[in-house]
Parts: C-alpha cells; sequence; structure tokens
C-alpha cells in the first residue's frame, strides 16, 4: 500500500474569531465545518478547504482563547505548505501585507518558489508556486516539514511502510514524495542539536494521511500494529474515520477516511454555517454552546 498524500492537517489556535477571520479572509478558504473538539466539546474545532472540503485541502484548528503559546522544536512538524499556481507569489505577498502579515523573501527549493509567513498565532506557513499558471488562489497542500533530530527512521517509515518516493535532499532537508495530486510532499528537516518541541498554540497538532476507505483504514492499522506501534482503536469523527499513532521521530500521525465528507449532515451550499455536533453530544448542545465564545 502507498499513501495517497495529506488528508488535512490539525494545529491549534488561540482565539477562534482571529483564525476564522484570518483563514476566511486572507487566505480565502471556506469555513466548511463549525464542530468541537470531540474529545474536549468545551473548544471549537473549526475546518477550513476548499468549497466541499476535499482530502488535501482542510486545515483544521483546535481553538484554545485561554491557552499557552506552544515552541517549535524537534519531534514536530516545522511548516505546513499550501499549492498555489505558478507566478502568484506576488499577489499573495501584496495580499498578506494588506492584513499586517510580513511575508519572508521568495527562495527556491527542490525547483519551486517558496514563500513563508505565519498566522496570527506565529503558525509556520508556506506558499508554494507549484500549481498550473492561472488563477491565485490556495488550491490546496502542497505538503509538510517535519523536524526530527535524526531522520534514519523517519525516513525508513515513509519509503518502507508509508511507500514514499525519496525526491530530493538539499542540506539538512531531504523530500518524500506520495503519489497524490495534494500533499503529496513530505520534507524532513534533520537538527540533531534541537530540542523537543511544545505543542499548543501556535504549533501543529497532528498530520492527517488519506485512506480511501474504511477496508483500506483497517489494512493499515493492521500493517502497523504488525510493525510494534501503538494504533489508537478506529475514532468515529463524524466527518471521517480516524486512527493515530506517532511515527519514529515523535511526530503524531492520523490515517483518515476519505469519506463521509462534510455534507453528511449540512447541505453542500450551508456548510460551515452553523455549528454541527456528534449524535453523542447534542443532548449537551445548550451546555456546550454556553461554554463556546461567540464567533461571527
Amino acid at each position: 500500500m502507498r499513501v495517497p498524500g495529506i488528508h488535512h492537517v490539525t494545529a491549534i489556535a488561540g482565539s477562534p474569531q482571529v483564525n476564522l477571520d484570518f483563514y476566511r479572509q486572507a487566505l480565502g478558504l471556506r469555513l466548511v465545518k463549525r464542530t468541537v473538539n470531540f474529545d474536549d466539546p468545551g473548544s471549537y474545532h473549526l475546518y477550513f478547504g476548499d468549497a466541499a472540503g476535499s482530502p488535501g485541502t482542510v486545515m483544521t484548528f483546535f481553538a484554545w482563547p485561554d491557552g499557552r503559546r506552544g515552541q517549535g522544536g524537534v519531534g514536530q512538524p516545522a511548516a505546513t505548505a499550501f499549492r498555489v499556481p505558478a507566478g502568484s507569489l506576488g499577489y499573495w505577498a501584496e495580499r498578506l501585507r494588506g492584513f499586517d502579515v510580513v511575508p519572508s523573501e521568495v527562495t527556491e527549493r527542490f525547483g519551486e518558489e517558496v514563500q513563508g509567513f505565519q498566522d496570527p498565532d506565529g503558525l509556520r506557513l508556506e506558499l508554494v508556486a507549484a500549481g498550473a499558471r492561472g488563477a491565485t488562489a490556495i488550491e490546496g497542500f502542497h505538503g509538510v516539514t517535519l523536524a526530527e533530530q535524526r531522520i534514519d527512521a523517519t525516513g525508513r517509515f515513509l519509503t518502507e511502510t508509508f511507500g514514499m518516493e525519496v525526491a530530493g535532499q538539499s542540506g539538512n532537508r531531504t523530500r518524500f514524495a506520495a503519489p497524490g495530486p495534494l500533499g503529496g510532499a513530505v520534507d524532513l528537516l534533520e537538527v540533531p542539536a534541537g530540542t523537543r518541541g511544545r505543542t499548543a498554540v501556535g504549533t501543529v497538532h497532528h498530520v492527517a494521511f488519506r485512506a480511501r476507505g474504511d477496508e483500506e483504514q483497517a489494512e493499515w492499522r493492521a500493517r502497523l500494529v504488525d510493525l510494534g506501534f501503538h494504533v489508537t482503536q478506529v475514532l468515529d469523527r463524524q466527518y471521517f474515520r480516524s486512527i493515530y499513532f506517532r511515527e519514529p521521530g515523535g511526530v503524531l500521525f492520523e490515517i483518515a477516511t476519505d469519506g463521509p465528507g462534510f455534507a453528511v449532515d449540512e447541505a453542500p451550499a450551508a456548510l460551515g454555517g452553523a455549528l454541527k455536533l456528534p449524535p453523542w453530544l447534542e443532548g449537551r448542545r445548550k451546555e456546550i454552546e454556553a461554554a463556546l465564545p461567540l464567533v461571527r
């Protein structure tokens, strides 16, 4: 089996309103689901993506208004990269400055132009001009960068277990590629003297990879268990089903099913318009709504 690429990336935000404003207005993504963290129903879980919330396009956030600031380091995703059309980085730099975001200088990485910036919580993001020329909108994920003290074990995992291929090496960065059209790049940064990161506001919580369905996910789980990984049982996330484990370098990975998708409890035209709760939390709606900050 080979993973086809990233399903979604989940990070931690502070203010849910600031998060909503930035990802909808500055980055032009659609809020495709407004729900809560199923494991912590007193906090929002917000999903942004393309019009349908297609796998490979969705950035999600747990919102912790009173949460402490995280610390970047090894054993943690160091950057999340979105794909934009070739030739559009000038447009994006100007647009970001209009939202008081200072983008980095454009650099070249494996033959592609890359521009870095941070969201309001300090989360490290990148735009990679790898799409076809034309419009300027974000197309979905290009990939993620993981910081590791040593990349050997994680590199072997990505190639031998996930079926990725080594696609380039430059300095302390090695690229691994999956065959999918979106979210196929996983870069490993080797930082031998790096300290462990602290997951909190402004950091990525986990990276989810795609399984096309329940049967494929079950095969992944059996394979990972056979390899000695501690893998969770299948968890119902309403819009997909998930299993979680830590890769050899310590980053939390998820394998999520492509379906059933975000239209399971809302019409496609109404995605993100109302607070949606799974059936097992619906009886607590009044309590949950009272605990959540108001957002627009």
